[in-house]
């Protein structure tokens, strides 16, 4: 099974071919350029490196949220045109699970931190069972000393990971009362390459939809929703 893999959830930039066995191609960049600019363009570098005809893809995995919202636009835009074009389904991969999954079989609790601004976290918890990628709490967003207050009550090791750490890293030192750790630079961040894996296995047990029916998931309302809601308020 050949696997095309998007995540432009964040300010990473990812694009991989994965198969059953293989991670064969991944393309990340982690700088500030606008999604729009750097999907396709990752996408065709790809292509030519690896001799990829696209009608070979059985699938494409993207991140379908939560994160940035123009990310999420952009990325969503692209897997539908090209799922409509190959004739194939598209995998959606919850975003906080795909950063949760580059941490394969890593002890304790595994918990990404996405800043949602406001002091808020995209986030959520999972550990590995064995050979079991296991969803503990799914992905929400919530005020950091939420999520904090619910590993503490778990009483397990735990490692964190994603772009929310730097941002609220103080916070953690003060909440957190269990042993913590940080993820190394190489798996703290998005990477599609993560997204492709986890999408095959979640292909497998049928989730799929048609490139119509895909849209992101937000879990909160843009700012612009917040501020035309609250002009309406007045």
């Amino acid at each position: 099974m050949k696997v095309l893999a998007f995540d432009s959830s964040g300010l990473v930039a990812s694009v991989a071919l994965v198969n059953d066995s293989d991670l064969v191609a991944e393309y990340t960049v982690n700088y500030k350029k606008t999604h729009s600019q750097t999907l396709l363009p990752m996408l065709d570098e790809i292509s030519k490196m690896v001799t990829l005809d696209l009608k070979e893809i059985d699938a494409i995995a993207i991140a379908k949220g939560p994160g940035s919202f123009t990310g999420l636009r952009i990325g969503s835009a692209t897997v539908k045109g090209l799922g409509m074009v190959l004739d194939i389904p598209i995998i959606p991969v919850p975003t906080v699970d795909g950063i949760a999954y580059n941490l394969y079989k890593a002890r304790g609790i595994i918990c990404p931190l996405m800043d949602a601004r406001r002091n808020q976290v995209y986030t959520g918890l999972y550990k590995w069972d064995q050979d079991e990628f296991v969803v503990i709490s799914e992905q929400k967003a919530v005020d950091i000393e939420e999520i904090a207050n619910e590993i503490n009550e778990l009483n397990e090791e735990v490692t964190f990971l994603g772009d929310g750490v730097s941002v609220f890293k103080d916070q953690l030192e003060e909440f957190i009362k269990v042993p913590y750790t940080f993820a190394p630079p190489h798996v703290a961040k998005q990477r599609a390459g993560a997204i492709g894996a986890l999408g095959i296995e979640l292909f497998k047990k049928g989730i799929k939809v048609d490139s119509d029916d895909f849209s992101p998931t937000y879990l909160r309302k843009s700012q612009a929703e917040r501020e035309f809601g609250q002009k309406k308020e007045k």
